[in-house]
């Protein structure tokens, strides 16, 4: 399944599956890899990530974020905030599975 959905949403392409579909070997442009592993369970039988740990994409202009934005609306991930400035970025945040993702892109600051 976040194989799939790093495929459709973000144009990662699938380049090698281990047994069992446990590990998944994808590439994204310029070059990124990102693998993916099956989740377990930790022994009292939860997954978890440091509070803050998430995986970020940053996109050259802020159409482009309201359009990924568009696109995985459209697609039926769940969003819960629409894109706004966030610091000294524009974007937003959203959970697919376990695993918080960052979208956004820089905003220049008048000097």
């Amino acid at each position: 399944m976040a194989r799939s959905f790093f495929e459709t949403y973000f144009g990662f392409k699938n380049e090698d599956v281990k047994l069992n579909d446990t590990l998944s070997v994808l590439t994204g442009s310029n070059g990124f890899v990102l693998v993916l592993m099956n989740e377990k369970l930790n022994q009292n039988g939860n997954h978890a990530y440091p509070d803050s740990f998430h995986i970020g994409f940053y996109l050259n202009t802020e159409g482009e974020v309201i359009a990924l934005f568009e696109k995985l609306k459209a697609g039926g991930i769940s969003l819960e905030q629409a894109p706004q400035k966030i610091r000294k970025t524009f974007g937003f945040y959203f959970h697919f599975q376990n695993i918080m993702i960052e979208i956004s892109t820089p905003v220049n600051s008048p000097e």
